[in-house]
């Protein structure tokens, strides 16, 4: 597959401007929301935990401990998603004024206020924001802190007066608006027609927007009054997902039907829900499984009564489990809501992967190469497939960090930094590999961006000067294993040429011993062979070996063909993996083949470029 980087980032590129449409918009609001529940949601899960132990009818009753709950769903919540609004605008400073924004709408009010601190938090933090860049240079010297400490005082009065009187009257109409139009849905039987359009958002990386921004709010303010809520359930419930996967692992062929299994886990278990979306995508027509195995669960909890204390984060089964009350009914509910939502979602795509003769699950990379290609266009794809080896190892001539950068900087990005990290510590790699929310990204020099395919238009935005990456799925991506080849070659390449006696030392004298019987005096091509995922690897040590040759003035051609693309001659050596070898010993005869664990840097090159003609 292609390897989609963008060196250049030029912000005001035409393809970048054509790319910005209604979508990304979405993604970039919906962002914002879910950014400011995402890293408290351990608080959120503390309430819910305290809520379904503590209170009366719950695992452990106890009135003492139970008076946390109130003051929590009240005033903590709020207030935290409140500073860390304020603190996306203005850092710290803007979340204290944010955060005493957001007291005015709390004691104004009786429901919790979850969307008033969503407004007065970044309100907050903008407004402070404004005042410094105002007056941050006609402050007098040795006044700062004095004229700081009491803008933000006074700033933060003035809004939560605001809030009082004006924000929070409005805030407080529009949610019991809302929670009525809710529970008219559900009193009507039509809160399963919501997942119409919530199953293909979450396809589309809406997921967190659509939890964290909106049913997050409303759950909380209906499980603060009755318990529990079925709102928790609309999102995060893994049957879909795994209905999808079951699909595949039965239905499906090759590279897919492989990995389903071990998605599984992840999905199910693990809770990242991200790992199915580009099964999905392959194959659009199972956006109607997913719809079909949303609407059912969905159905079935709605018709068994079924809620969540709180939010389960992330969203597996076990989550599920822990966020439920202590209640028989509940607990069945919800594994048959589960269970169902997860065999209709099988059925309906176990049809369309039995029906479809187009073979084209037979390859999850390949497909996934092509729905690159078709969201970000052919220009970025197209140039990535024809750049020069030399030229993609240069890229990454500076890069000493790499960041993984999603919608809300956890669950997917955590485990893709995690996979990336250990491949590079396997390969000997000292370099950082971390993940963070894509709002929170920062142009900074040596930096590396993996993105998802569908935020990579953003983190253009963002990181513009960045080298950026952008990949299909963050949990299973073959270009993790190209960035480590780059990696690793970039170091073996040079801009002047080295005497022999600086190459890098052998290992041991056994390492770059050459086989017994290997004739380099009739050599005339080097061929490296791929195979299977080895295509970068092969690619990459062709040039490498070609800077060799020509520094050491060798007349050897030298390329990178696959194996069944060779000439069966004595004056050929073929270089190859001991995977490859065996298959090689049985096509052909007359070749000399050169096998080595390390196709970038064998301590034999040295001696076979030395022992050329």
């Amino acid at each position: 597959m292609s390897e989609n980087v963008n060196t250049n980032a030029t912000p005001t590129a035409p393809a970048a401007k054509k790319k910005v449409g209604l979508k990304a918009r979405v993604q970039k609001f919906g962002s914002a929301l879910s950014n400011m529940v995402m890293p408290n949601i351990g608080a959120f899960i503390a309430w819910g935990l305290i809520t379904a132990i503590f209170m009366a009818g719950g695992w452990w009753p106890n009135a003492g401990l139970a008076k946390m709950i109130q003051p929590m769903v009240h005033y903590l919540l709020p207030l935290l998603i409140a500073f860390t609004g304020g603190s996306m605008i203005a850092g710290h400073r803007g979340g204290v004024v944010g955060a005493i924004a957001t007291m005015g709408v709390i004691v104004g009010s009786s429901i919790p206020m979850f969307i008033g601190a969503m407004i007065m938090g970044p309100l907050g933090g903008w407004v402070i924001k404004k005042w410094d860049d105002a007056v941050s240079d006609k402050i007098k010297s040795g006044f700062e802190m004095l004229v700081n400490n009491f803008s933000a005082g006074i700033i933060g009065m003035l809004l939560a007066i605001v809030g009082y009187f004006a924000i929070g009257p409005v805030v407080t109409g529009a949610s019991a608006l809302m929670a009525a139009g809710v529970n008219w849905i559900i009193k009507m039987k039509l809160l399963p027609l919501a997942n119409v359009f919530i199953e293909p958002a979450k396809i589309l990386f809406l997921n967190n927007a659509i939890n964290q921004g909106i049913l997050t709010p409303l759950g909380i303010q209906a499980a603060a009054s009755a318990g529990k809520s079925i709102l928790f359930l609309l999102e995060p419930d893994p049957g879909p997902g795994l209905g999808i996967l079951l699909a595949f692992a039965l239905f499906g062929k090759g590279t897919a039907k492989a990995s389903a299994p071990s998605a599984i886990i992840i999905h199910f278990f693990g809770g990242i829900h991200e790992i199915y979306f580009p099964y999905v995508l392959m194959k659009p027509a199972l956006f109607l499984a997913v719809i079909a195995g949303g609407v059912t669960g969905t159905a079935t909890f709605s018709i068994l009564n079924v809620g969540l204390r709180s939010t389960p984060s992330p969203g597996s089964i076990i989550s599920l489990l822990l966020m439920s009350p202590k209640s028989l009914p509940n607990y069945i509910g919800l594994l048959v809501g589960v269970t169902l939502a997860t065999l209709a979602s099988f059925i309906v795509a176990a049809i369309i992967l039995k029906r479809d003769k187009s073979g084209a699950t037979a390859d999850l990379a390949t497909a996934q190469g092509q729905m690159s290609a078709m969201k970000n266009g052919n220009a970025e794809t197209t140039e990535g497939s024809n750049a020069e080896p030399a030229d993609v190892i240069a890229s990454y001539k500076d890069v000493d960090h790499i960041i993984f950068a999603c919608d809300a900087g956890m669950g997917s990005s955590a485990m893709g930094a995690s996979l990336l990290r250990d491949k590079v510590k396997k390969a000997g790699i000292n370099m950082s590999v971390t993940n963070t929310a894509i709002s929170n990204l920062k142009d900074e020099p040596g930096l590396l961006v993996i993105t998802q395919n569908e935020l990579a238009d953003r983190a253009a935005q963002k990181a513009p000067h960045a080298l950026r990456l952008s990949v299909d799925n963050f949990l299973s991506s073959p270009k993790y294993d190209q960035v480590v080849v780059n990696l690793k070659a970039r170091d073996q390449v040079s801009d002047e040429p080295a005497p022999a006696s600086e190459a890098p030392a052998a290992p041991s004298d056994d390492a770059s011993d050459l086989p017994a019987g290997l004739n380099l005096s009739v050599v005339d091509e080097i061929v490296f062979v791929h195979h299977d995922g080895h295509l970068g690897t092969a690619t990459m040590a062709t040039s490498l070996m070609k800077d060799r040759i020509k520094k050491a003035n060798k007349q050897v051609n030298v390329k990178n063909l696959g194996i069944d693309e060779l000439a069966d001659a004595n004056s050929l050596l073929v270089v190859s993996s001991p995977e490859a070898a065996k298959n090689l010993r049985t096509r052909y005869t007359q070749v000399q083949i050169l096998v080595t664990d390390d196709l970038l840097s064998s301590p034999k090159y040295d001696k076979i470029v030395s022992g050329l003609k």
